[in-house]
């Protein structure tokens, strides 16, 4: 900020400022925000005034549900919240589907926008960008909404939104502001520090019991989900010591480490997994859902919990939906597993490797013929980019990876195929993982279909400089739909679409393309490629699949 954007009177350590300069302030210096993705627009122009000097990095995509994703992938990449500055009507309208997709999967979020003024709200005077009630609109999908009516109470009003992100389940907070506060004088004091929140334990009766029933257990399984995934060290040495085959989720995949020999991968859905889980006596769930895309991804409702189901969460209501439970804790997940780990007095010995062994070697993933395609792309991803972050749209090659995939941390795998399952995914979360990590390097896995709905976001990626891999699945159309049609019996309708030259787009935009159609080709464009910017690599499907049954014919050289 401005040496001279604010006017402090020193014997009362306050400083007179606008409420936008207040917001950029609180952002910055309270909160460690050092990231905006945003679009200016006439209603937001004041709060640009605050970022005047400052070194918060401000990214501007071409729409706001790429601003909405960024903000998402940045959030997964390094747990910090993601932060987007949104104008009033459409662009609330446009990040909806964003917001959605981070609430179902408890993403901490912060979208500030304007809103009209106050004289005007809910009036229905035809005003710029004027909804009935944006903030009725938005609730759906926020964890919490707000109307900022005095710009005093803005300290407050955040401070709620960081509790939220730090202290409860995580997920979108929207903050409205009205046009005519941003210019309205608040006095405020000069270091305004955020409260050291520390999140809620479990009650130690029901630990003593929990840990109780495990150490009894004879089977026991172990299901540890996205709410776990600050927590790696604590998860990996209360398996170890339980000795209990472990399912780690899609949003929890890396939280064991690379090939963990209890760690069974996203694989509840397969029936190998299953009849290990029906025949566990006893089950601990640890800050997951117990949701369909990641136990019933078949959608026939195979996945049953037969033994003692414990369950642990900080969201309360949690504890009791899609499966019955036992015994509910709330509480943080890392702490409740540290808390949990002390009540193993002694290593248990159940067998888990082998158990784990048997089901994996059940499983047989890389020899499955409904994973085929992509082993040979996940192996040339792996031996190239051992350490990237890999951002999945909802598109086949990342339906394989979430099977497939084992990764060295957590943080490092992510998609859109869970939960609310939104289509253009992607490309813009993979900017925002990157914007986050810059140490590490980042491929977006999209296909044909889904990326047309973000695919102005390669601007984006080629203005900041972002070296992000973009990886396209190229089988003309939307190949899961056609697959659901034809099971149904139902003519294929509007699923054959036609597609640009995707290579031509991308050189419009700036950025390098290639087009592989074979597993050498594609291990020739990764380790060619320039770390200054983004790279297209089209891959034909069609093409890709018949060099795979020959491989002789595949232009190797």
């Amino acid at each position: 900020m401005n040496a001279d954007a604010t006017n402090t009177d020193v014997t009362s350590n306050q400083a007179t400022m606008t409420c936008a300069e207040l917001l950029i302030h609180l952002l910055r210096d309270t909160y460690g925000v050092r990231t905006l993705f945003g679009i200016p627009g006439v209603h937001t122009v004041e709060l640009y005034r605050g970022l005047e000097g400052s070194d918060v990095r401000h990214v501007t995509p071409r729409h706001e549900q790429g601003a909405g994703f960024m903000a998402d992938g940045y959030a997964r990449a390094s747990g910090q919240p993601g932060v987007c500055l949104i104008i009033t009507g459409p662009g609330m309208t446009n990040i909806a589907t964003a917001m959605g997709q981070a609430l179902a999967d408890s993403i901490p979020m912060l979208v500030i926008s304007s809103v009209n003024r106050r004289d005007t709200l809910g009036m229905g005077q035809g005003r710029l960008h004027e909804l009935p009630s944006q903030q009725q609109m938005i609730s759906g999908v926020a964890r919490f909404s707000h109307t900022l009516l005095n710009a005093n109470t803005l300290p407050e009003v955040l401070a709620r939104a960081f509790a939220v992100f730090n202290g409860a389940r995580p997920g979108p907070v929207h903050i409205e502001i009205p046009i005519d506060l941003f210019n309205a004088p608040v006095n405020a004091p000069v270091s305004w520090q955020a409260p050291r929140l520390y999140r809620a334990a479990p009650d130690p009766e029901g630990l003593a019991e929990a840990a109780r029933l495990l150490h009894a257990a004879k089977q026991p399984l172990v299901l540890l989900g996205g709410g776990c995934v600050s927590a790696p060290e604590a998860a990996r040495a209360f398996v170890d010591k339980l000795d209990a085959p472990t399912v780690t989720t899609i949003n929890a995949k890396g939280l064991l480490g690379r090939d963990h020999p209890l760690d069974l991968g996203a694989n509840a859905a397969l029936p190998a997994v299953r009849e290990l889980a029906a025949n566990a006596d006893v089950i601990l769930a640890v800050g997951t859902e117990l949701g369909e895309t990641d136990y019933d991804v078949v959608f026939d409702g195979g996945f049953h919990l037969n033994g003692t189901l414990i369950r642990i969460d900080l969201d309360p209501e949690q504890l009791v939906r899609n499966q019955r439970v036992t015994l509910g804790l709330v509480g943080d997940a890392g702490r409740s597993l540290e808390l949990l780990l002390d009540h193993l007095s002694e290593p248990l010995k159940r067998q888990g490797t082998e158990r784990t062994a048997a089901v994996l070697s059940a499983l047989n993933l890389e020899n499955d013929p409904a994973f085929s395609d992509f082993v040979p792309l996940y192996a040339m991803l792996a031996e190239h980019l051992p350490d990237a972050i890999l951002v999945g749209d909802s598109t086949a090659p990342v339906y394989a990876g979430n099977h497939l995939v084992s990764q060295p941390a957590p943080r490092r795998y992510f998609n859109a195929s869970t939960g609310y399952g939104t289509l253009g995914y992607g490309l813009p979360a993979a900017l925002g993982a990157q914007l986050a990590r810059a140490d590490l390097p980042v491929v977006a896995l999209v296909g044909d279909g889904g990326v047309m709905f973000t695919l102005s976001e390669i601007a984006t990626a080629v203005e900041e400089r972002l070296p992000v891999v973009i990886v396209l699945w190229h089988n003309a159309g939307y190949e899961e739909i056609r697959r659901y049609m034809d099971a149904n019996g139902v003519a294929r309708l509007g699923v054959d679409i036609q597609a640009p030259n995707f290579l031509t787009l991308a050189e419009g935009f700036g950025c390098p393309g290639v087009l592989v159609e074979s597993p050498a080709e594609l291990a020739k464009a990764l380790a060619n490629r320039e770390t200054s910017g983004p790279l297209l690599i089209e891959i034909d499907a069609t093409a890709w699949q018949k060099n795979l049954m020959s491989p002789g014919d595949n232009n190797e050289e």
